[in-house]
C-alpha cells in the first residue's frame, strides 16, 4: 500500500462551499489509467485533476467519475491554485500540456487567468432530445464541443429543470443554456449527464464557446459571466484573437491522503 496527497479546491469563487469543487492530485509519475479513473469515481466530483512534471511545466489530465475529458476549466484553475498557493510554484505563469494543447495560467493579483482555445459555436438544427430534455424551446441553438441553447431571459435559465435521461442521448459532451444577465453580461448553466455530470456548478470550458458567442453578439471583448447553478460562480471572460482568457478565484477547502492499492 502507498499513498498520495490530494487537495479539494473550490474554483471560480473566493469563499468555501461555493463555485465548483475539484480534486487535485500532484503526481511524481503517472499511475495506471484504471487507477486514475477509480480515484475520480471515489471522489465523485465533477472533475479530478492529475498532473506530473513535464518539459514545459506539467502534463495535466482530467477525469469525471466515469471518463477522461479533453478540457476542463475549473479543475485547471484548481490545479494552478494548488501549485501557486500550496506547492510554492515560483514562476508567474504555469504551462499545462493537455489533450487540448498547451494551456497557460497566470497570476493576476488574487485572480488566476487561464488562456484557452476559443470554440466559436455554429448555428445548427435543434435536436429533438435537446428540446424535450430541456422542456422549453430555445430561441437559438448552436454547437461546438457542447450544444449551446440560447434563451431570452435569466429567469428562464434559472427555471430550467432538465430531463437528464434525454440529454444523455445527445451526441455532444453536454448542453449549455445561456441568456443575457440582469447584472452581468450573460448567465449560463451546464448539463453533462452523458459524462456523469448531471449539472456542473461552474464550467470554465463551456465559456470557450460562450465567450466568442456573447462577444460577437454584444460587440465587446471583455465580459462578466455568472453560472447560476445552486452553488454559483463568477468569471471574467475576454477574447484575445483565437484564444479566450478566463479569470477567477479559488480557495482550498480540504487536504487529504489517499491510500492506494499495491
Amino acid at each position: 500500500m502507498h499513498s498520495i496527497r490530494q487537495y479539494q479546491v473550490d474554483a471560480f469563487t473566493s469563499r468555501p462551499f461555493a463555485g465548483n469543487p475539484a480534486a487535485v492530485c500532484p503526481l511524481a509519475s503517472w499511475l495506471d489509467d484504471k487507477l486514475l479513473q477509480a480515484i475520480a469515481e471515489e471522489n465523485n466530483l465533477s472533475e479530478t485533476a492529475f498532473f506530473v512534471p513535464s518539459a514545459k511545466g506539467f502534463r495535466l489530465r482530467w477525469f469525471t467519475p466515469v471518463t477522461e475529458v479533453d478540457l476542463c476549466g475549473h479543475a485547471t484553475l484548481a490545479a494552478a491554485h494548488v501549485l501557486f498557493e500550496i506547492l510554492a510554484y515560483p514562476d508567474p505563469a504555469i504551462t499545462f500540456e493537455t489533450n487540448s494543447g498547451d494551456l497557460h495560467v497566470r497570476r493576476h493579483g488574487k485572480l488566476l487567468e487561464m488562456d484557452f482555445p476559443a470554440q466559436p459555436p455554429l448555428a445548427c438544427p435543434a435536436p429533438d432530445a435537446l428540446i424535450r430534455g430541456l422542456g422549453v424551446r430555445p430561441a437559438e441553438v448552436l454547437v461546438a464541443e457542447d450544444y449551446l441553447a440560447v434563451f431570452d431571459s435569466e429567469d428562464i435559465i434559472r427555471a430550467v429543470t432538465p430531463d437528464h435521461t434525454l440529454l444523455s442521448l445527445l451526441d455532444r459532451r453536454g448542453v449549455i443554456v445561456t441568456a443575457p444577465g440582469r447584472d452581468v453580461d450573460f448567465v449560463s448553466r451546464f448539463f453533462a449527464p452523458r459524462v456523469g455530470v448531471p449539472e456542473d456548478p461552474v464550467t470554465g470550458s463551456a465559456h470557450c464557446a460562450l465567450t466568442p458567442y456573447w462577444a460577437a453578439r454584444l460587440g465587446k471583448d471583455s465580459l462578466l459571466a455568472r453560472q447560476v447553478s445552486k452553488r454559483g460562480g463568477d468569471l471574467l471572460c475576454a477574447m484575445k484573437g483565437k484564444r479566450v482568457l478566463l479569470s477567477g478565484a479559488a480557495v482550498t477547502v480540504m487536504v487529504a491522503t489517499l491510500t492506494l492499492p499495491g
